[in-house]
Formats: structure tokens, sequence, C-alpha cells
């Protein structure tokens, strides 16, 4: 692999915001994630769970009708003297059943009005309280309603007589989140213990056509409240205050034993929060609502391979720029030479010049923006910082030229024709002469930068790209899939590079192809152009394509033999794959020069320590 002196960074207070709710749509096979701090994330579940792009408190439920051009208010059901908590529609669109504090209500669609008041039991543990607080409803073909509170319990009603039916007692603390599979015989609840509790619809005899529901399989896969939950025909999908999206499989229904049968925990997005101005050493980290630019700190000291070498200088905190309003941040990027910072929230963009004054920074904010740069999907400079290319979530990328202060637009490149899907990826080449273009699902779009126009798209495939850079002196476009597939394309040939050929032709080992995060960032070496550098959140690889392919005989994980060893003997036992599982999570790693790394990772234990305490749960004989 070589040896690199690396910058280990650890202060990225980063820590993600808790789940809120999920929502799975089967036709689609997507799974929308609502965050607390208002973001909504959506993952493709066909494209091994990539993150693809980031009620009423009035005691009201509001009906809109929604129209290929609009999203209209209808009406509004029977006001209720208590918030709506939940609300589930009948499959055939009749009814709606409405959780409240102590009631669940079921209204009739067409009249707006309320046709049943179900009051629940306040008792919990033998004891009545204060409100019984109705987290989820469920309803089901049958006019079954099933309910999730906080007295700890899973209750079935029948909606026509508006009658309890059968009570579960689960939890010792409220149960906040219910999801049923679409062919209504199985259900998920999480509970503000972290357990995760299964329900199957089954025969009470072997003989009998007689059903009844049970709990079958209780789960413990995360330390704090499970407030959502989701049910796809493969799996139960879980998240809450600990940040961590659980997707655990029902093994019974995954056909093919490949990624889909592993349990999986999503932690952090499949995007890049951190970027780097190389020449200055600063990284510049996305926060929701600011931004923070360090110097990375440095060291006289030297040493042996594995030495931890001490700061000589600490790393500096320069700079620390807030938003203007509520809305997030979209994306945000530093130019390498550190002189501009751009940022974009879902209707904003902002651009600031940063002068430098021995340890303090002057900021000038650009202002006057034009119109067409309301937001940005992804923001991106040239490698010599005199160009900016921002892409729209209209699928459109501009061309901005940067000048001491201000800039002037160059030309917007436009979506293809009959597409109007946003560019979510940027690449640019060193030299600065093209740039490639990527959306969720389709071909990668290579633009010549000085010529203004369209060069080439490379074909599409099936997976969406999670990361893309083109290598100097070659050109050669370099992707990643979601599906752990990676392609080399000659720009200026216009096709796959041989290397690419034989590496689909042999096939990607498996363990390579088992990984479950994606690839977020590909670089390369300045003095080695047969390396490639890419990185997912657990696993560092350099991949020297002048070596052979490892083959599924071969141990992927393979250490170096020992440095005593001939080079014959070396380059003999050697494949092309390098991998270090040193740093991780690992959100951000790249040369800084040929001989030194920057990584940042974020331990999970540092989050976890930030989070609020979970619920401690009473065991035997304490």
């Amino acid at each position: 692999m070589g040896e690199f002196k690396v910058h280990r960074v650890r202060f990225f207070n980063y820590v993600p915001s808790g789940i809120r709710c999920v929502a799975y749509n089967n036709q689609s096979n997507r799974l929308a994630v609502s965050r607390t701090d208002g973001t909504v994330e959506i993952y493709n579940l066909s494209a091994n769970y990539f993150q693809e792009k980031v009620g009423c408190e009035d005691g009201s439920v509001k009906l809109f009708q929604i129209t290929p051009d609009k999203i209209q208010f209808e009406r509004n059901f029977d006001r209720q003297k208590s918030r709506i908590l939940s609300l589930s529609w009948h499959p055939a669109g009749t009814h709606i059943a409405a959780g409240s504090i102590d009631y669940i209500s079921v209204f009739d669609v067409k009249s707006g009005s309320a046709i049943h008041k179900m009051l629940v039991d306040r008792q919990y543990m033998g004891v009545s309280k204060r409100k019984c607080i109705i987290w989820g409803v469920a309803f089901l073909s049958d006019g079954t309603v099933i309910s999730v509170d906080s007295a700890g319990k899973v209750q079935f009603w029948d909606s026509a007589t508006g009658t309890l039916v059968k009570n579960h007692l689960i939890a010792n603390a409220d149960v906040q989140s219910i999801a049923i599979s679409d062919q209504e015989d199985s259900f998920v609840v999480g509970t503000a213990e972290g357990t995760v509790f299964h329900f199957q619809l089954v025969s009470v005899t072997s003989s009998s056509s007689e059903k009844q529901w049970v709990r079958t399989k209780p789960f413990q896969h995360h330390t704090h409240d499970v407030r959502a939950v989701a049910h796809s025909p493969i799996a139960l999908i879980s998240g809450g205050t600990d940040t961590h999206l659980v997707i655990r499989p029902l093994m019974e229904k995954v056909e093919v034993k490949n990624y889909d049968a592993a349990l999986r925990k999503i932690t952090f997005p499949h995007r890049r929060l951190v970027s780097c101005a190389k020449k200055k050493q600063l990284l510049l980290f996305q926060f929701a609502h600011h931004l923070e630019l360090w110097r990375l700190g440095s060291t006289v000291a030297t040493g042996k391979n594995g030495d931890t070498l001490p700061l000589s200088k600490n790393a500096d905190h320069l700079l620390h720029l807030k938003t203007k309003g509520p809305e997030n941040i979209i994306c945000s990027c530093i130019s390498p030479c550190g002189s501009w910072i751009a940022y974009s929230t879902a209707s904003r963009f902002f651009l600031y010049r940063l002068n430098y004054e021995h340890d303090n920074i002057n900021l000038q904010r650009v202002s006057k923006m034009p119109a067409f740069l309301r937001s940005a999907l992804q923001i991106l400079f040239s490698e010599d910082s005199t160009k900016l290319f921002v892409a729209s979530n209209q699928g459109s990328v501009h061309v901005i030229r940067l000048l001491e202060g201000s800039f002037k637009h160059l030309h917007t490149f436009q979506p293809q024709s009959g597409t109007v899907e946003s560019m979510c990826l940027l690449a640019v080449s060193p030299d600065g002469n093209w740039l490639a273009a990527s959306g969720t699902s389709a071909g990668v779009h290579v633009y010549n930068v000085k010529q203004l126009k369209l060069h080439c798209t490379v074909p599409a495939y099936n997976f969406p790209v999670t990361a893309l850079a083109i290598a100097p002196n070659t050109n050669n476009l370099v992707i990643a899939h979601s599906d752990q597939q990676v392609f080399e394309y000659s720009i200026p040939d216009k096709q796959y590079t041989q290397w690419s050929r034989t590496i689909q032709k042999q096939g990607f080992h498996h363990l390579w192809l088992q990984r479950d995060t994606p690839i977020t960032h590909i670089s390369f070496h300045p003095k080695r152009p047969m390396h490639i550098l890419l990185h997912d959140a657990y696993m560092f690889c350099i991949i020297d394509k002048s070596l052979p392919l490892p083959n599924d005989k071969t141990l992927l994980y393979n250490p170096l033999p020992p440095t005593n060893e001939s080079d014959i003997i070396r380059r003999r036992t050697a494949h092309a794959f390098k991998i270090s599982k040193k740093y991780k999570p690992l959100l951000f790693m790249d040369l800084l020069d040929e001989r030194t790394l920057v990584a940042v990772e974020r331990p999970l234990d540092d989050i976890i320590a930030q989070l609020p305490p979970p619920i401690k749960k009473k065991k035997f004989g304490t």
C-alpha cells in the first residue's frame, strides 16, 4: 500500500439527527426517512439500500387532493378536542383511523364525520395513568384497527362496532410505532426501550383455518426509543433516537442469500460532509445549520511505521459560519486554494471570499446572486480555484468564473431532452477541461468545459452512482456504484478502458461485493498513475492496476508479505486490492500530497455520549 503520514482527525463533532418517522413504498421499493432536524432522506432498497437524495397540531385531520400539477387542500374532518398523533387509511380509502390522547377516532372519508370514538384503558402495570397517548394506528382491510400506546400496549379494535377485541401488554414503556406488511399477515412495533417486536398472523392449529395474531420475535438493535418502523416484503426497518436506521431481513422471505440477507445499520449519510483545501491543509465540516473551518495540526517529530507522532502545533478552529434562516444546509465546498466557500440551502445559495491575515480570517460575502443560483444539490470548485460548478435541482449545471470578490456566469449545461433528473454528483478533471455529472439513475454526462458542450454520456447502469472522479494525465473517469461495482471510462476515447473490461469479465471478489456501505470518495496519487484511492465508512482501499486481480480463492483482506521478502515473492503473493480497516467510521479520506493522507473519523461512542440517556430496564433481583 505504501507508507503515508496520516492526519487522524476526530474533532468533527458530527451527530446524526434522530429518526422521527419512516415510510415504505412497495411500488418503487423506496424508503422515506424523516429526521428530527427536518431533513428527509430517500433510500433505494433495490440499489443496496443506497441513500438517493437529504400531521397537524390543531386537533384536525386535513384532506388534500394530489394532481399532476399541484397539491390542493380539500377539507377538514371533524375537529377533535385533543391533538391527532397518528393516522392510518383503510386500504379501500373509505375510512381513516386517527390516534389521539385517550381515544381513537374512526372517520368516514366521504362525509368527514367521526363514526366511532374508541376509548383506551389508562391502566399501566396495574396503575391508572393520567393519560394514554396513541402513538400509532394501522387500519386493516377487514376493518380491524391496531393501536400502540404509551401504556406499553398493542390493542386490536373492531372499527364497525367500536369495541376492543384483543390486548397485548408488551413493554414497560411506550410502544411508539407500528407498520404492517402489504399482505396484512405481519406487523412490527417499536418501543421506547429500544426493542422491536414482530407479530405474525398464524393458524390456531395445523388443521384449522382460524388464525390469530402472535408475537413471534423480539429484536434489540437499538439503545434508545424506536420512534419509527416500516415493513418491506423482506425486512423489518426501524429507527429512532440513537440515529441508526436498522434493516433486519426476514430470512424466510429472502430468496437469494446476497446483501439482502445481512443485518445492516445505516448511521452516516451516503454523501460527503467534509471538503478539503489541500494547499492550505484546511478542512470544511458541514453541519445542519453551520459550517466549521479548521486548519490541520502539524509535527516536526519523526518515527517508524505505526508510531503516533506528537503535535508541535494543534489544529486551529478558524471559522464558524452560521446559516441564514431555519433551512438546513444541503451541500457545501471549499476551494482547493482555501479562498472560497460556497454552500446552499433548499432555497438560497451563498458564496464567500476568504482573506487570510496571519491567524485572522476576513470573510466577504458575494452579494447579488442571480436567480438561477437559488439552490444547489452539489457544488464543486476547479483544481485551480478559478471556476465553480453548481448542480441545480432542475437537472442543469452552471459554470461560474470566479473573480476577485465577484463572479461571472459562463454557461449552463441544460439537462438532456426529456429528462429533469437532478445531478447529485460532480467531478472535474485536474486540468479543468472535463466535467462529469451524475444523477441517481441516468448515465453519467461528460462535458467539455473549454468548448462548453456535451462530450459524451457513459452508458446507463442499473445501480446509482455513489462516487466518481477523473484521473490526472489520462482523463479516465472512475465510477463507483451502489452494488460495489467500479468502472473506468476513458473520456478521450469515449469507451471503457481495457482494465475496466478485464475486471468486469473476471468479476470482483465476493467479499468486496458483500460490503454494505457505499464508496463515497475516489481520488488518485499524483505520482502513481496506476493507483486508485477510494473509501467507504469502514475501509480505505488502494487499487493498484498493475497487479493481478484477486479471485474468490484469494484472501481479499490480505496483509502485505514481510518486507524482508524479495520483490519477486512479494509481487507473486500480492494482488491489486490493498485494504485498510484501521480508520473507522470514516467520513472522509484523501491525499494532501504524495506522502500525506488526512482521515476524518467519527467514533460511534462519541456520538452515543451526546445522546440523551436511554430508558433503564429493571433487571431481575435489582
